[in-house]
């Protein structure tokens, strides 16, 4: 393929992911749709699953061609493959909404990598069920809302308020920056592949409120955090992402604390990164993930 001009001004910059079953032909069919649009595939991964049978395919193309004319190209081959299929605009920022209790680490590295150009994501609010991090929120120009959830009938209310948001503010992704309030069953099904929530390590093990307390009278050797959507299964939906670090008996509680904020942070952050760029795919219970 011929490489197009990266100074024309009517290039556009495609990612495209596609799903299906998995047999022969499916490259070549969709690299000739997208030679018929005048494309040029700058980036390419795919995978192929001995589990499921299921073939995942992502790709970053170069175009003349609008939205329109691209798709029609493509529409043939999606069809002929019964293909799930995505395609977007490489770098657009996707809407995404932050949900949020008492706890700042998570909420203050997604804002600041977010306001630097680190994150392709665009936050048009934040919503805690306490309003102590309001006042960050505003550090970063954005509106805060507090939603108090004290019962079953609070919760209901703060759902419905919720899908209603969704829907009007065009949410496409939503954030569990350390959100300590279980969604119901029925919301996560609503938005199943769209919630990304993070915890500790210590889980099963360590529950409750003081958690690293625990893990420090045990004398953990090693602190991680997990990335991962959100199912109707508390803390075991298909995992994006997960980091570790070792420590010692010479860390102190507070130091523990530290570092495991740090690494849940961290975790969080790369599971947005890579949903925004539409490096995530579900496989069943599992994701693939095109680093």
């Amino acid at each position: 393929m011929n490489k197009l001009d990266p100074m024309t001004s009517a290039t556009k910059h495609w990612v495209l992911t596609l799903v299906c079953d998995d047999q022969p032909g499916i490259v070549h069919a969709v690299t000739g749709a997208i030679v018929a649009a005048n494309g040029n595939i700058t980036e390419s991964k795919q995978f192929s699953s001995d589990d499921t049978g299921r073939f995942f395919i992502r790709l970053q193309i170069e175009s003349a061609a609008d939205r329109a004319e691209f798709e029609a190209h493509l529409a043939p081959v999606i069809a002929r493959y019964d293909m799930t299929w995505h395609l977007d605009e490489v770098g657009r920022k996707v809407r995404t909404l932050v949900l949020v209790s008492k706890s700042a680490h998570c909420l203050n590295d997604i804002l600041f990598r977010q306001r630097s150009g680190q994150l392709p994501i665009e936050i048009p609010a934040v919503f805690g069920n306490h309003g102590d991090l309001a006042e960050l929120a505003e550090f970063y120009g954005l509106p805060f809302e507090t939603h108090q959830i004290t019962d079953a009938g609070t919760k209901a209310a703060f759902e419905h308020m919720l899908r209603d948001y969704i829907r009007a503010a065009g949410i496409e992704l939503i954030v569990l920056a350390r959100f300590m309030q279980v969604l119901s069953p029925e919301f996560v099904a609503e938005f199943e592949g769209r919630i990304i929530n993070i915890h500790h390590s210590f889980l099963p093990g360590f529950k409750g409120a003081n958690p690293y307390a625990q893990a420090h009278s045990r004398g953990v050797k090693l602190i991680g955090a997990t990335a991962h959507f959100v199912t109707a299964d508390l803390d075991e939906g298909p995992i994006i992402e997960q980091n570790v670090v070792r420590v010692n008996h010479s860390h102190s509680k507070k130091e523990l604390v530290s570092i495991g904020q740090d690494v849940e942070s961290k975790t969080l952050v790369q599971a947005i990164r890579w949903f925004a760029e539409h490096r995530v795919l579900l496989d069943g219970e599992r994701t693939i993930i095109f680093e």
